[in-house]
């Protein structure tokens, strides 16, 4: 009877073994088809930011990729000390402007964490990417509905993707932007006028808006690299063009064409006011009392024109070039318009 009773207890027993074997081996499989479909998700993610160049496109490509699995109003990313943001948002209207308005509130503040309510309506949650120069602020907002754990983790294991196509993205701008100004001004160059001058044009025509050029060409300028040598030459180059920048708007091309000639694209300005700024230009360069001689004082000829539309682009830089001429031939340091 004992033997019988052994028996039972035993199958009994090996019946439970099985069973938690079982539920141990589906939980297993579960957690295993939830880490394969976690992987296929970031897999996607590696193969939209592979397309993507720039930090606009690359944070735009994520928050598309993120919206069907974790619903969301904007998320952002700010880099302080590359100096390079991009906010992407999903609203429209006055709740586009409130949403945006908030996260570059928060830009401002840098805080290590958030994930908490905001502004009595949004919640947000930020990470900080602390990878090498790709670190920054990482802004994820949604309205009236905090993120739950499971989100965060996908979140966050998506960023651990986003970091290194990130980080390609902030080298690309930097070359971007190295090749478009002079390395030693830092003005834009001769490539940001070419790219900008025919839309520019184009515009002026289109909106029947005044557009001038001044052209601009350092009088006495070989004396110093002769007399003083190259090494302050490009010091008084660097003076000049702090002083041609301060006195610009931010929607005015000032570049440097190349040696000591600059040139200034004046959007929605008519030949008087032109003139007016280009003589301040000259007064100010005459003000640094930079001499290469006692008697050699540096200055800048000025030579500048009014676009009309019947002038093509080659006409008009035709023209301002050969008011310049006149500006030197008639005794340097002066506008000639």
């Amino acid at each position: 009877m004992s033997s019988i009773l052994s028996f039972a207890q035993t199958k009994k027993c090996g019946t439970e073994n099985s069973s938690l074997d079982m539920s141990s081996l589906m939980a297993e499989l579960d957690r295993f088809r939830k880490k394969n479909s976690r992987l296929l998700q970031l897999n996607e993610l590696h193969a939209r930011l592979a397309a993507s160049i720039d930090l606009s496109s690359m944070i735009q490509g994520f928050s598309v990729w993120l919206m069907p699995r974790v619903e969301h109003d904007l998320v952002a990313y700010n880099n302080p000390e590359k100096e390079r943001s991009y906010i992407y948002c999903s609203c429209h209207g006055p709740d586009r402007e409130k949403v945006v308005t908030v996260a570059e509130k928060i830009f401002q503040l840098q805080p290590k964490t958030i994930s908490a309510q905001w502004d009595d309506e949004y919640y947000v949650q930020n990470w900080h990417l602390g990878a090498l120069e790709a670190s920054g602020l990482f802004l994820v907002f949604r309205k009236d509905t905090v993120l739950t754990e499971a989100e965060s983790e996908l979140i966050s294991d998506a960023l651990e993707v986003l970091r290194e196509p990130l980080q390609r993205a902030l080298d690309y701008e930097d070359l971007f932007v190295a090749s478009r100004k002079d390395p030693l001004t830092g003005l834009d160059n001769r490539r940001v006028f070419e790219e900008q001058i025919g839309p520019m044009l184009d515009n002026a025509k289109r909106h029947k808006y005044p557009l001038s050029i001044i052209s601009m060409d350092l009088d006495r300028f070989k004396q110093i690299n002769d007399n003083l040598g190259h090494s302050v030459g490009d010091s008084v180059l660097q003076k000049v063009a702090q002083t041609f920048a301060s006195l610009v708007r931010s929607g005015d091309i000032l570049v440097r064409m190349g040696g000591d000639e600059f040139l200034l694209v004046l959007p929605n300005t008519d030949q008087n006011a032109a003139k007016l700024l280009a003589e301040r230009l000259c007064n100010e360069v005459s003000d640094l009392e930079i001499y290469s001689s006692p008697s050699c004082k540096l200055g800048v000829s000025i030579g500048g024109c009014q676009w009309s539309p019947d002038m093509s682009k080659e006409e008009w830089l035709v023209k301002v070039d050969q008011l310049l001429y006149q500006a030197k031939e008639h005794g340097r340091n002066r506008v000639w318009m």
